[in-house]
């Protein structure tokens, strides 16, 4: 009986194999008909008594027409293929191996000017297709190892996502949120642009042995869609381990959407008291006036405590409208140039009233030879008009507020500095979180606990950044950089001073016990 050899042909590799062998053939193939040029040039030379064999002209007129041809065929054989070279090495690099080169981008503009980009773009997608069977072929497989300890996996109310060291999925529960990225497995999960899980780890990897964190509100999908969920996220990294790096997510999707109805019925109510309040704070400022002359110093003091109360809850209600309109911590709005000192004047009286009722000193010091800023004077305002009223609170009485801005760069910083209780490291680090409070302000201090979320959202939406340095029983600073007209002028010309192309990626959250920059 024959013995059946079912033995496969090795594998040809592209870069080792192919590529070589295809660039001598094309090199023999140049040089064959530059040969024959060569010597039908010396025939022509002979027939035609120009020169013979014997003289030395002939042989330079010979040599000379065979390396032309030769250096032009070999010219036309790297412009045609280049294209083809680029190809392989993108079929090569999809395919495991290694190749000297970067990987060809397939929205390069050479490439799509010479219509490559179809093609390589094609690559990458089938090979994001196979990355995907290839996933759930070994998650299948390892389902089968585990059957009873998965099976319980399966069963949690939330999910079990690890990664390995190169941040793959190595094991995902069934009710993981997963999808497909640049052809690998990765975990579904809205981050928030400057806190995102890959920049945790990056850092992980650079500077810690083992380390945790934990993301609160984490959905995985915009809220338009359908079947969206909300996690809060439990990360454990061990530097070295099988399962480097281990996601808890703990479905809240029921606790999260109670608090956003809420906050829709909220803004309805926000929105219903909206026109009442403006007609109070217009009979105030009517009152005010026509009873100048015959006020008291008592009464007079009492028309400006109503004031400040009427504008602080006009402040209140135009914040619960805001939060509403957000996604995601941005909104679209148009950017001109303006002054920090201009837009603070439509404020300043305000904030002054604001710090007198209250018993505090404000102290505003805003250079007139700051550069203009990109800003929408409205939401800039009510920016600074939220961090002054947050020192108010938490300074103590007869305590200073200092208000002041300078030039860093690219970037004006308006700092807010008080003197007052400070904030210890675990309140500092959710402080701008939607409806966050800590246990203590909750208990002395009134308010929403979305002026610093709106404020964060604002700043982050003219391309720029807040921050805050506390220490307990100190006081805060509070800073808003935001950039200078002239440093985004031409990203906002080309969008018609829309404030799209500036919406910051940040570099991650830089965090200690004192400090919280997002």
């Amino acid at each position: 009986m024959a013995v059946k050899d079912d033995k496969k042909p090795a594998p040809i590799s592209l870069i080792t194999e192919y590529i070589p062998k295809l660039q001598r053939r094309m090199v023999l193939t140049i040089t064959l008909p530059s040969v024959l040029i060569g010597l039908a040039c010396a025939l022509l030379l002979i027939t035609t008594s120009i020169t013979y064999p014997n003289h030395y002209v002939f042989w330079i007129i010979t040599a000379a027409v065979t390396l032309l041809s030769f250096a032009s065929n070999l010219l036309i054989f790297v412009h045609t293929s280049s294209p083809v070279d680029d190809l392989m090495r993108a079929i090569a690099r999809v395919s495991g191996e290694s190749s000297n080169g970067p990987l060809p981008n397939p929205h390069d503009e050479k490439y799509i000017k010479n219509g490559l980009s179809a093609a390589l773009q094609a690559v990458y997608n089938l090979d994001g297709q196979q990355h995907k069977k290839a996933a759930d072929a070994s998650a299948n497989e390892l389902s089968k190892t585990s059957s009873s300890i998965l099976h319980s996996l399966d069963r949690m109310h939330g999910s079990l996502i690890t990664l390995d060291a190169k941040h793959n999925v190595v094991y995902a529960s069934k009710a993981s949120p997963l999808h497909t990225v640049d052809g690998k497995l990765q975990p579904q999960l809205l981050f928030n642009v400057n806190d995102a899980l890959l920049p945790w780890l990056e850092e992980c990897e650079a500077n810690a042995v083992k380390s945790e964190r934990i993301w609160r509100r984490i959905p995985n999908k915009p809220a338009d869609q359908e079947d969206q969920r909300i996690f809060d996220v439990y990360a454990s990294y061990e530097k070295g381990a099988a399962h480097e790096t281990v996601l808890t997510l703990v479905d809240q999707t029921t606790l999260y959407q109670n608090d956003e109805e809420d906050l829709n019925f909220i803004a309805f109510a926000a929105h219903e008291l909206r026109g009442p309040i403006t007609v109070i704070r217009g009979y105030l400022d009517v009152l005010e006036d026509e009873l100048s002359d015959v006020l008291a110093a008592d009464q007079r003091e009492l028309f400006h405590r109503l004031t400040v109360s009427a504008n602080r809850l006009s402040s209140y209600i135009n914040n619960i409208l805001n939060t509403s309109r957000y996604d995601r911590r941005h909104m679209s709005i148009t950017l001109v140039p303006d002054s920090l000192e201009d837009i603070y004047s439509t404020i300043n009286d305000d904030m002054m009233l604001r710090a007198a009722s209250q018993n505090r000193i404000l102290s505003v010091s805003i250079p007139d030879s700051l550069p203009q800023i990109a800003a929408e004077r409205a939401s800039l305002s009510e920016v600074i008009s939220n961090l002054i009223d947050n020192a108010i609170k938490y300074s103590n009485e007869g305590g200073v507020i200092n208000v002041t801005a300078e030039q860093k760069g690219d970037f004006v910083d308006i700092v807010v500095s008080d003197h007052g209780i400070g904030m210890p490291g675990n309140v500092v680090n959710n402080l701008f979180q939607k409806f966050y409070r800590s246990h203590r302000s909750r208990e002395t201090v009134a308010g929403s606990g979305i002026g610093l979320y709106i404020s964060k959202a604002i700043v982050e939406s003219h391309g720029g950044t807040i921050s805050v340095r506390s220490v307990e029983g100190q006081g805060s600073t509070f800073t808003a950089s935001i950039p200078t007209y002239a440093s985004v002028a031409d990203k906002l010309t080309e969008n018609g001073n829309n404030n799209q192309d500036l919406i910051s990626q940040g570099k991650g959250w830089i965090r200690n016990h004192s400090m919280y920059r997002g």
